[in-house]
């Protein structure tokens, strides 16, 4: 799809089902915070048309929690948790997505099969080329009885940034929900980064993950989740790689994490321009 000088207006036309739709079913929280496939702040870029890209997250936890987030859940410590993401551009501004299989490996569980996700990404075409950036994310989640206590969850993602090279600013202040409650009960959990680009091919980050509760009641001090990365990037031929460790802040989080991710363009439908 072509949109040339009136690519707003396309994308307004476009967008605007695809939001009302995520906005209506936002009005729920989650309850406490669990783990996560994914650890990674949005930084607004997305493939071409066309391309389709694979992503394989993998988040380790050495030493983290003992105790399960909720009756039946994986228990945290020792835990290595992740999924293959498969993306592909659809307009210079929209990319679809899907996470399958999301897995977990753990000591008390062994292997097992977490669930799907779908997502929806709409951002300001060609980010990486704008000192200030902006998109957001709507994701779909279809947990197992092991990852979550609700069936169905959802995430909107907005997004955020300034690219003042060699410096990046990124923040997502993210809402969670799992279909119960209203407005008020969505579930704050903002992450957010810092990056300096050593090289091209190069940047070293400050990320901090955050679960601080339901917008009508937040978590007390001990049960929100706070964690603080340091990480690296690397865009190389084969691969990019985004690999890091996370120290958490408070009781309620994780006392090391481990990630790593590998992405890489997979290939080109044909007939798309």
């Amino acid at each position: 799809m072509t949109c040339g000088p009136k690519i707003w207006a396309c994308a307004i036309r476009s967008i605007a089902p695809c939001a009302l739709m995520a906005v209506a079913l936002a009005f729920t929280s989650t309850t406490a915070f669990g783990q996560t496939d994914e650890i990674q702040v949005y930084d607004a870029s997305i493939a071409e048309p066309g391309v389709v890209n694979l992503t394989w997250h993998n988040n380790y936890t050495p030493d983290g929690r003992n105790l399960p987030s909720f009756p039946g859940a994986v228990i945290p410590g020792k835990s290595w948790n992740g999924g293959l993401e498969w993306a592909c551009g659809v307009t210079p501004w929209m990319e679809a997505g899907l996470y399958l299989p999301l897995f977990s490996v753990s000591k008390d569980k062994g292997m097992t099969y977490n669930g799907s996700k779908i997502r929806l990404l709409f951002v300001e075409p060609h980010a990486d080329g704008h000192k200030f950036f902006y998109g957001v994310n709507f994701e779909f989640s279809f947990n197992s009885d092991q990852w979550d206590p609700n069936t169905y969850t959802s995430e909107i993602r907005p997004i955020f940034g300034l690219h003042l090279r060699p410096w990046d600013f990124i923040v997502n202040p993210i809402l969670d929900n799992s279909y119960r409650g209203g407005f008020h009960s969505l579930d704050f959990a903002p992450s957010s980064r810092i990056a300096y680009h050593l090289k091209d091919d190069w940047a070293l980050a400050v990320e901090e993950y955050d679960d601080i509760g339901e917008l009508r009641n937040f978590y007390p001090r001990d049960r929100q989740f706070h964690e603080l990365w340091g990480t690296f990037d690397h865009y190389a031929k084969w691969a990019d790689v985004e690999a890091g460790i996370g120290f958490g802040l408070t009781p309620g989080s994780d006392k090391v994490t481990l990630k790593l991710m590998l992405s890489r363009d997979l290939f080109k439908l044909p007939h798309i321009p």
